[in-house]
C-alpha cells in the first residue's frame, strides 16, 4: 500500500482528534492480546467430548510456545480420558522446519503443560509416543487416570511469554543457572556474554538470520502467520501480531493501519529485521544451549517437555527468554555446529536470555479449545 507523507499526515491528525473525541475510540486503536480474547470458541460450540475440567487442561496445553506462533497440535478425543495428540500438516513450516524438528519439540512443550495442568486437577497423565517417523499425523496417546492433585501454580502456564526487548547486561547469577538447569538433566549450558562461546552464538545467530531472511521461500513462509490487523488478530487466534513483535505506541498503530503482511517480502523489510535481530542479540546476559541425548522422536518429544519445565520457572527468576533458531535451522549453522562439536552434542535450542527489570504480561493469541479438538 502506498501512502504519501501528506496524506499520511493528513490521517493521523484525523486520528489523532477521534482519539482525542472519544475515549471508547483508544481501545479500538491498540492491539489485541490475549487477554482481549476470550477462552471460549465465540460461536459459543462446546469442546466435542470433554467436561469444562478436560477443556480446561486442554486450554492451558495450548499455552506452549510453537514457531511463529503456529500452535500446530490437534487432539482427537477417543475417550473422556483417552487422546491423540496430533502434528496438524497446514500449521506445518516446511520452509525453516523442513524436517518437523521443531514442530515435535512443540509438541513436547504442549503436553508438558497438558500433563502439569491435570495434575492440579487429580489426573495422573500416561504419554507414549505412537508414531514411527515426524511427518505422521498422529504423535502421541494421551491417557488421564485419577490420581492424587498436585500443587502446581497454573500462572507458571498462563504467565510464560518470549520476552525480547529490554534486556539488562547482567550476567545470570549462577543460583539461577542451576534453577532453569534442573529440569535439563545436564541438558542445560550457560554462556556469559562477552564470553568466545557466546561471541560465536551471537555472531551466528546473526548471520544465520541473514541468510534466512534472503530466503523467498522462508519470508513467504513468514507472511503467512503475520497477523497485523485487529481483524485477522482475532480471526486466526495464532501466528505473529503486532503486539506479540513488541511493536507499540504509534509505531504499532502504524504497522496495523498501514503495513500490509506482503510487505514482508521487500528488500528494505528484510534489512529492518536483520538489523534488528543483530541489535538484540548484542544485548543481554548471554546464551543457553540445551541438548537432547539423541535424535529419535522420543529424544525431541522428551526436549520440548524439558524446555517447558525450565521456561515455566523464568519469570519467578526475572529471566526473560528468547529463542533464535535459524542458526539450527539454516544448512550453514549445521554445518557449522557439526564442524566444531562431537557427534554427541545434538543442540535442540539456541536461546538468548537477561534479567529484565518488569515482566509484561502474555500477549500472543491461543485458539479457542474447539478449533483443535476433534472427534
Amino acid at each position: 500500500m502506498k501512502l504519501n507523507r501528506r496524506n499520511f499526515l493528513k490521517q493521523s491528525l484525523v486520528a489523532g482528534s477521534m482519539l482525542a473525541g472519544s475515549g471508547a475510540l483508544i481501545t479500538a486503536c491498540s492491539g489485541v492480546s490475549r487477554s482481549d480474547m476470550p477462552r471460549r470458541d465465540p460461536a459459543g460450540d462446546s469442546t466435542v467430548g470433554l467436561d469444562e475440567i478436560r477443556t480446561s487442561i486442554l486450554y492451558h496445553a495450548s499455552l506452549a510456545p510453537s514457531g511463529h506462533n503456529s500452535q500446530p497440535w490437534f487432539v482427537k478425543v477417543i475417550r473422556q480420558n483417552e487422546w491423540i495428540i496430533g502434528a496438524d500438516p497446514k500449521r506445518r513450516l516446511p520452509a525453516v522446519d523442513p524436517e518437523n524438528r521443531e514442530v515435535m519439540l512443540s509438541l513436547g512443550a504442549f503436553v508438558e503443560n497438558l500433563a502439569l495442568a491435570a495434575g492440579t486437577f487429580g489426573f495422573k497423565t500416561e504419554i507414549e509416543v505412537i508414531a514411527k517417523g515426524s511427518f505422521e499425523p498422529e504423535i502421541l496417546k494421551v491417557v488421564l487416570t485419577p490420581a492424587s492433585t498436585i500443587d502446581y501454580p497454573l500462572q507458571r502456564l498462563t504467565g510464560r511469554m518470549t520476552v525480547k526487548n529490554g534486556y539488562l547486561s547482567d550476567e545470570i547469577k549462577n543460583n539461577d543457572v542451576r534453577a532453569l538447569s534442573k529440569p535439563l538433566n545436564g541438558h542445560l549450558f550457560y554462556f556469559p556474554a562477552g564470553t568466545e562461546h557466546a561471541n560465536c552464538i551471537r555472531d551466528g545467530a546473526v548471520e544465520n538470520f541473514r541468510f534466512q531472511a534472503q530466503r523467498d521461500d522462508a519470508q513467504r513462509e513468514l507472511v503467512r502467520w503475520v497477523r497485523l490487523s485487529n481483524k485477522d488478530a482475532a480471526q486466526y487466534r495464532d501466528g505473529l501480531t503486532v503486539e506479540g513483535m513488541e511493536i507499540r505506541g504509534f509505531k504499532g498503530w502504524f504497522v496495523r493501519n498501514f503495513v500490509q503482511p506482503e510487505d514482508f517480502m521487500k528488500a528494505s523489510f528484510r534489512e529492518q529485521g536483520i538489523d534488528l535481530t543483530a541489535t538484540l542479540a548484542r544485548q543481554g546476559g548471554g546464551w543457553l544451549v540445551i541438548t537432547s541425548d539423541g535424535r529419535t522422536l522420543a529424544d525431541l518429544i522428551e526436549t520440548g517437555r524439558r524446555f517447558e519445565r525450565m521456561a515455566l520457572l523464568a519469570r519467578e527468576h526475572n529471566i526473560a527468554i528468547h529463542p533464535m533458531t535459524q542458526y539450527l535451522e539454516e544448512e550453514s549453522g549445521v554445518n557449522q555446529v557439526a564442524a566444531n562439536h562431537q557427534a554427541s552434542v545434538i543442540p535442540q535450542f539456541l536461546l538468548r536470555v537477561g534479567y529484565i527489570k518488569r515482566y509484561p504480561e502474555p500477549v500472543s493469541l491461543r485458539r479457542p479449545v474447539p478449533w483443535f479438538v476433534q472427534k
